[in-house]
């Protein structure tokens, strides 16, 4: 019984180093392209087939270095898609130290429509920080939507794409992006924390919004999904992939990056490319 309960324990043992070598070295590195259809009620058939490829939650830092950043990018240009949009967290520490691999990667990204961004709430920790990145989208020629709208058109057709600030930082503005929409048209919401749509939802304006925030909480346990002690606040009711709430759409992105605990488990980074569908 002795020996049994020796060779149980070193098989525990041996197993949980294995688990964390793999969540903490392999699964980080393992990006996963996600490919969803969505049909957007008020899509004009102009649009139809569209293609907007997703990411968040970057956080570069000694986590997501410079290498795994343009590995990023050339993943992310390899899918061609119309339109590229950041949903915020570029970094989880501070601008300046990852300022130039930053600037890097967003001049490398390229998409007809170009690149919409929203900060995240870790970009707001400092003013000094969120200065930082603003000053680098404007730079890089990333359009940074926050609390304003910007519009795609396709001849007399329009696709409006809009963007709130983080919640968390108690910058989101719907009421101005609203204020700045016509009544009319297909619409978008980019808003970090998820749990926005809740507000979103009640505005009956938006056929669909893009989070990220949450990482998919990085460590999802099989038949029981995200451990709740993982989740960030806003990111709790919304966590990963695509959600119908009322007339609305949620997709929330896993993210590119870690914070708090480097590990992901049954939970890879995600590049997530979305095709809209017009409704037949």
């Amino acid at each position: 019984m002795r020996k049994l309960q020796v060779m149980i324990g070193g098989l525990l043992t041996g197993s949980g180093v294995v688990a964390y070598a793999y969540a903490r070295w392999i699964e980080p590195n393992h990006i996963e392209v996600t490919q969803t259809n969505i049909t957007l009620p008020h899509l004009s058939p102009a649009f139809h087939n569209y293609r907007i490829l997703q990411i968040s939650d970057i956080h570069l830092d000694q986590w997501m270095p410079r290498r795994r950043l343009m590995e990023v990018v050339q993943r992310v240009n390899a899918q061609q898609p119309d339109l590229i949009v950041i949903t915020g967290d570029f970094i989880t520490g501070h601008a300046t130290y990852v300022a130039d691999d930053l600037s890097e990667a967003l001049c490398q990204l390229h998409a007809p429509d170009g690149v919409l961004a929203i900060p995240g709430n870790h970009d707001h920790k400092k003013r000094a920080e969120i200065v930082k990145i603003r000053q680098i989208l404007h730079d890089t020629h990333v359009v940074d939507l926050s609390n304003s709208v910007h519009t795609l058109k396709r001849g007399e057709n329009m696709l409006y794409i809009a963007g709130v600030d983080s919640m968390i930082a108690r910058k989101a503005r719907l009421d101005l992006v609203l204020d700045q929409m016509p009544l009319e048209g297909a619409a978008i919401l980019l808003a970090h924390e998820p749990d926005f749509a809740d507000l979103t939802a009640a505005v009956h304006r938006f056929d669909l919004q893009l989070s990220g925030h949450t990482h998919g909480g990085q460590i999802r346990i099989p038949g029981l999904g995200a451990v709740r002690a993982t989740l960030p606040r806003y990111g709790r009711r919304y966590v990963t992939g695509l959600v119908k709430l009322d007339d609305l759409y949620v997709y929330v992105n896993r993210g590119l990056g870690m914070v708090s605990i480097p590990l992901r488990f049954n939970c890879p980074p995600e590049i997530a490319v979305l095709t809209l569908k017009a409704p037949v």
